[in-house]
């Protein structure tokens, strides 16, 4: 395997849609060996590019035949270390908090929100998918009992530094931040910003621009 540092960023950003892919092959299509053009084609990626992505990692399959669908899928999720539970520590307990606790799908790609904290006398002490909504004051704690690294944020845009802070101050290493402001965090800490807000335009974006040609064309 080449040095992670020389692979591309997009290659990295692949692998999951490779994974998901072979995971849905796997569990639910009945598919024991697929070719390098079927796996692109169903992610609307080139062959050339998968073989490509793959290579950086080792070498996978036989020329001619194919992928191993199930070995396949244990080796990207080796390489993405999906192949263990990652356990997080959520920080805001508001509808959005909800959601992610209660998103069933997170589990397949190794990730698990094990504890949920929040800084709202209202909401310490609710239950939220069979787990209790602890006060922020306990973080340290936590982290330092349970060795967790990741944290997700999930609180309104004037609190997200103050809790990126105190997530970085307990010994949290990555953060997967939802609140629409860009984190200020040291160089070694791992951020990966989710912002909904620009999603929904883009799509608006395109809706207007066919809305737009649609009416010139009358």
């Amino acid at each position: 395997m080449k040095n992670r540092e020389n692979i591309p960023k997009a290659t990295i950003e692949r692998l999951p849609l490779y994974y998901r892919c072979l995971d849905k092959m796997d569990t639910f299509e009945d598919i024991d060996v697929v070719s390098s053009k079927d796996l692109g084609g169903k992610l609307d990626i080139p062959s050339t590019q998968v073989r490509k992505d793959l290579s950086y990692y080792g070498e996978f399959g036989r020329r001619g035949v194919g992928y191993n669908v199930n070995e396949l899928k244990k080796s990207v999720g080796k390489i993405l270390g999906v192949d263990r539970m990652w356990p997080a520590i959520l920080v805001g307990a508001g509808n959005l908090g909800h959601a992610l606790v209660n998103y069933k799908s997170f589990s397949m790609m190794g990730f698990e929100i094990a504890y949920v904290l929040d800084n709202d006398p209202a909401k310490i002490g609710n239950m939220i998918n069979g787990k209790k909504v602890q006060d922020i004051k306990n973080i340290d704690k936590i982290v330092a009992e349970t060795d967790i690294k990741l944290g997700v944020i999930a609180v309104p845009t004037d609190a997200a530094q103050v809790v990126a802070d105190e997530m970085i101050d307990s010994g949290i290493k990555a953060i997967w931040n939802f609140a629409p402001t860009r984190l200020l965090v040291p160089p070694e800490i791992e951020v990966k910003n989710e912002d909904l807000a620009v999603g929904i335009v883009s799509l608006i974006y395109h809706l207007s621009w066919q809305e737009e040609m649609e009416t010139k064309g009358e």
